[in-house]
């Protein structure tokens, strides 16, 4: 399958990224007709787990439909907004709510662009889980339909709102550590007490239960190939089994690498080769690994030197710098910058916890001045300031523009834990491998009868 379609481009969907989410968050007395004032009427699909937490941030706007595939799993979403009205179909939710403004999308992961395209169609703003897609080609997809529908975008990765992503690009920029060329970043997932660690090395079960009743199995299942319902799958073991989820990568990423691709201004990477535990092909056909190690290379940008990055996940660590003193721990997910100069240490969701170490360098450091705006408030207050400005207003931190790009580096990784150990040259412009048409064929799937992008 190739994706070298113009329209969806290295220059319309990398360029901006890392731009995109350094905007300034202009006060409402100098908006003029554009002032955010009125509530937004606020749909949520995919309310049982994250989506819910994220209508809680948005308690204060009318929570007017609801929509979960599970009545069960979403119950207590629901009798939170009881004024809301409940819908088991996100489409017949679009066909009969026509005053929705804006709709915040927590499904798992393989029917995130589904529902999302619809919303854009809609001409609905749109706040989505990270990642933002299930595949690369949907990515690419998503971002040029939501920047032709000039409509309002926000992914669920929250650390990009946080004051400490924006600090680290300020010291990176004033030359805190000099020229970065090594990233090591980790997370103890899935084997960190995540519920579906067991199932990342198991096959798929021969045993067809009922479904439970109050669940819809074939909405659940959305765009992918029918399989019989299976307690293995939902509603959190889906993240293990590569129909539904992303693994651990796919699962955190988003947050903990987030950093580097903002701060770095990374854009794409020239080759990724990856390495796991996987040996035994009837479990590798079906779900992720328990653990793995992602080296990404990303070319020099502009006057800033090339730099490899390498992702460990199951609890698997990187080399520990020298700079780190003896005894000091590390976080169970994070990141280091090593620079020519010195190091930078950071914990997940948008380098939280970060520091200069030793920490003697950190106590020495006088940080330069503040030069990025911030976010005022939540992740989602930003994204409902951006909706209550308008297509010409600010976009909000993550917006598509910098979230699908992003996804994509995310889920290029995955793909290389797919090809075991391999080297994938990637073409960024045709949004291809140069080398490997067996990867190529991973940048997309074939959606099942009655579904579309």
């Amino acid at each position: 399958m190739k994706t070298n379609n113009p329209s969806i481009s290295r220059r319309n969907f990398i360029s901006s990224s890392a731009a995109a989410s350094s905007f300034f968050i202009i006060p409402s007395h100098l908006l003029g007709k554009n002032a955010p004032s009125n509530k937004l009427n606020i749909a949520g699909i995919g309310i049982g787990g994250m989506g819910g937490s994220n209508l809680r941030q948005c308690r204060d706007e009318n929570i007017v439909a609801l929509c979960d595939v599970d009545v069960n799993y979403a119950a207590q979403t629901i009798k939170r907004f009881p004024k809301a009205r409940v819908y088991e179909d996100y489409r017949v939710m679009f066909d009969k709510e026509k005053d929705i403004d804006a709709v915040i999308i927590a499904t798992p992961d393989h029917t995130h662009a589904v529902i999302t395209m619809r919303a854009i169609q809609e001409g609905k703003h749109v706040f989505c889980q990270k990642p933002l897609t299930h595949t690369v080609h949907e990515a690419r997809v998503i971002t040029e339909a939501a920047r032709k529908a000039g409509v309002q975008t926000q992914m669920g990765n929250q650390g990009h709102s946080s004051e400490h992503i924006r600090l680290l690009k300020e010291w990176l920029d004033a030359g805190a550590i000099g020229n970065v060329t090594q990233v090591y970043a980790w997370t103890d997932r899935p084997a960190g007490g995540n519920p579906w660690s067991d199932f990342a090395v198991k096959a798929r079960s021969p045993e067809t239960p009922p479904v439970p009743e109050g669940l819809n199995w074939d909405l659940w299942l959305g765009p992918v190939p029918y399989r019989p319902y299976h307690p293995d799958y939902h509603p959190t073991k889906w993240r293990a089994w590569l129909d539904f989820g992303t693994g651990a990568l796919g699962d955190m990423g988003c947050h903990i690498l987030d950093p580097a691709f903002y701060a770095l201004e990374l854009g794409s990477p020239e080759s990724i080769q990856a390495a796991s535990t996987h040996w035994e092909e009837d479990v590798a056909s079906e779900t992720f690994p328990r653990a793995a190690i992602v080296r990404y290379k990303f070319p020099a940008r502009g006057d800033k030197p090339p730099v490899d990055l390498t992702w460990y996940d199951g609890r698997l660590l990187p080399p520990i710098p020298r700079e780190l003193e003896k005894g000091r721990k590390i976080p169970d997910s994070g990141a280091f910058f090593i620079g020519d100069k010195g190091v930078i240490m950071h914990g997940s969701h948008g380098a939280g916890g970060m520091r200069l170490i030793p920490e003697t360098q950190m106590k020495e450091y006088a940080p330069p001045p503040k030069t990025i705006p911030r976010v005022k408030g939540s992740h989602e207050d930003d994204w409902i300031r951006a909706c209550k400005e308008g297509k010409d207003g600010t976009p909000a931190s993550s917006n598509f523009n910098y979230g699908g790009p992003l996804t994509e580096m995310v889920l290029l990784g995955m793909i290389a834990i797919r090809m075991k150990n391999q080297i994938l040259d990637f073409d960024a412009e045709s949004g291809t491998f140069k080398n490997h048409e067996e990867a190529n064929e991973l940048l997309h799937i074939k959606y099942r009868k009655g579904w579309m992008l």
